[in-house]
């Protein structure tokens, strides 16, 4: 079949669907989609909320507890450890499937029925204002990750001990402000960089020790902004710039972030890869169309994916030994076969339309069930009952398909619409990936909730606090802090005090979530791509040598990139960026 371009019900662009996706759906048994990549992706992601944390009562001991769900959604939450008991069962809320009705109707009354659970954890120690994580020891505010201990305000990392305001990282110690990074100790506002120690505001860098602000380099040691200096002479330097004082570190890092805009950087950044294009795509194999993708095959238009995940299209966050998996959304741990579901974990297999299930197989339209097979909308089918109604239902969602409330049809092949997302759209991770703010929200068919902040009494201004980490004790851990950004109030809990004092670091004056916006925009590009020429021509930067796929001229390697055109950077095709990293 050849590519056929499609107008998005949604948004009402073009789309192409490409040969190789009609035979990925035919494979998966599923129409072709009727919404662009975009739109798709950001109904997904309108599902997933990452980091926000709500005070709820616990529908069965009616005590106040910690839910990824704001009491405004209305649902009935239970406590994690109960909510996985055998203490209740969601078999009990199962019904007949109704003709006469939509499918996706009945399917909203079903999962407002059932319980839900407040946070989605495993094997948590002295870890609970977390969530979407497992594995964690004395870790506070740390959300989708995995086996970290004593660490804080981190994001997407996994295998770390006493970090903090990390995101997309792993195997870090002792390291602050890192992204998109791996393997490093006392590391400290720097991204992109791997197997390194002792550096500060160091990008695009592999195995330095004792560095600052370099940028493109390898196996190196005591560089300062890429200029070699003796041991001595490096040490000198770093005094120099007071890091433990706030007035030094602020000059530090503007000196940095000009001295970083000066190079060229990749179209995308990627590593060990075959046959890819995306965004932060690492050791994987035909990847098209994805971003944060690792260690995976087979995969287009998906977000946040790793460990062995194969043969998946319009998939996010998650994986592990996955395969075959088509508009889903949080499911992994040796998932296979699954079409439209969302929380469905561990090994769940032929399941369609499910959500919050566990270790179930061969069940469709079900919610909040645990180890069950042949089920619709959580009630007990034979072998071949089960079989003969999913047929007649699917084909009743095409004879009386369902209408969000923007006028989109929904028949059997979309994921489940954004109306029935138990958040608001700002309390999702897909504003930060698309630009929707809160004028946008509502036109584009979502909720925007404006948060319910707490009060407190500041007492200190950010301001006042000590230009030195020195001239810093413990009693600031009694301190409420007015953020100089938002004015919002925020501590410095004791663990983060005693790393500040342990690496020399002085206190920060935005409060976490500041801090993380900073963080979003300075490095995570939104997921767009647009088509752009490799920037390098001999002028623009000068070459430390002469490249071989162009020896003079502008290179004539065309790409599609995150960077924006005409944002300032200098973007280079790969065989150009490695003719130029050291």
């Amino acid at each position: 079949m050849n590519p056929e371009t499609k107008i998005c019900q949604n948004c009402k662009q073009n789309f192409v669907i490409e040969q190789e996706d009609f035979d990925f759906y035919k494979k998966m048994s599923v129409p072709p989609p009727t919404f662009c990549p975009e739109c798709r992706m950001i109904r997904r992601l309108s599902f997933r909320n990452q980091q926000k944390l709500f005070r709820a009562k616990e529908a069965v001991s009616g005590k106040e507890i910690f839910s990824m769900y704001s009491p405004e959604a209305g649902l009935k939450i239970y406590e994690d450890r109960y909510w996985l008991s055998d203490n209740w069962d969601a078999m009990e809320y199962g019904r007949d499937y109704d003709f006469s009705r939509p499918f996706f109707e009945q399917f909203r009354e079903l999962m407002l029925d059932v319980p839900w659970d407040a946070v989605s954890v495993l094997r948590m120690v002295n870890s609970d204002y977390s969530n979407n994580a497992s594995d964690f020891k004395n870790c506070y505010l740390c959300f989708n990750g995995s086996r970290n201990e004593d660490s804080a305000y981190c994001i997407g990392f996994s295998d770390s001990k006493n970090s903090f305001e990390c995101k997309q990282a792993d195997h870090l110690e002792l390291c602050y402000e890192l992204f998109s990074s791996s393997s490093c100790y006392k590391t400290f506002w720097s991204a992109e960089t791997d197997d390194s120690q002792n550096v500060w505001f160091c990008k695009s860098c592999n195995n330095l020790s004792d560095c600052f602000g370099c940028v493109n380099l390898k196996s190196k040691q005591y560089h300062i902004f890429n200029k070699p200096y003796s041991k001595e002479d490096y040490k000198e330097k770093i005094e120099e710039m007071r890091l433990n004082t706030y007035s030094g570190l602020m000059k530090a890092r503007d000196d940095a972030y000009k001295f970083w805009k000066q190079f060229p950087v990749k179209y995308m950044r990627s590593i060990m890869n075959v046959n890819v294009d995306g965004e932060f795509i690492f050791d994987s194999k035909n990847v098209h169309r994805s971003y944060h993708i690792g260690n995976v095959e087979n995969v287009k238009y998906s977000f946040n994916v790793f460990d062995r995940a194969a043969d998946c299209y319009d998939y996010c966050s998650w994986g592990e030994g996955v395969q075959m998996i088509y508009e889903c959304l949080i499911v992994g741990e040796g998932a296979k076969n699954l079409k439209f579901c969302y929380e469905c974990w561990p090994s769940s297999q032929n399941m369609e339309y499910c959500a919050h299930c566990r270790a179930s197989s061969d069940c469709f339209g079900c919610f909040g069930i645990k180890k069950k097979q042949y089920c619709i909308f959580n009630k007990q089918y034979s072998k071949e009952e089960y079989f003969s109604l999913k047929d007649k239902i699917i084909k009743h969602m095409n004879e009386m398909p369902y209408t969000d409330k923007k006028g989109n049809i929904y028949r059997y092949g979309e994921f489940f619409p954004s109306d029935f997302s138990p958040f608001a759209i700002n309390e999702t991770i897909a504003g930060d990936y698309f630009p929707i703010g809160k004028e946008n929200a509502n036109s584009m068919g979502f909720i925007w909730r404006e948060p319910n902040l707490r009060e407190f009494q500041i007492t200190m201004k950010a301001g006042d606090l000590p230009d030195s980490i020195a001239d810093t004790n413990e009693a600031i851990c009694k301190e409420t802090i007015g953020c100089v950004k938002c004015g919002r109030a925020y501590r410095i809990i004791p663990m983060e005090f005693q790393f500040y004092k342990l690496v020399g670091m002085p206190l920060p004056r935005k409060c976490h979530e500041c801090r993380l916006r900073e963080r979003i925009e300075k490095f995570m590009p939104p997921m767009k791509w647009y088509p752009m020429q490799c920037m390098c021509d001999y002028a623009i930067y000068k070459n430390f040598s002469q490249h071989n796929n162009h020896p003079s001229g502008q290179c004539s390697n065309k790409f599609l990139t995150t960077h924006v055109p005409g944002n300032g950077e200098i973007v280079y095709c790969e065989q150009c960026y490695n003719s130029e990293v050291a």
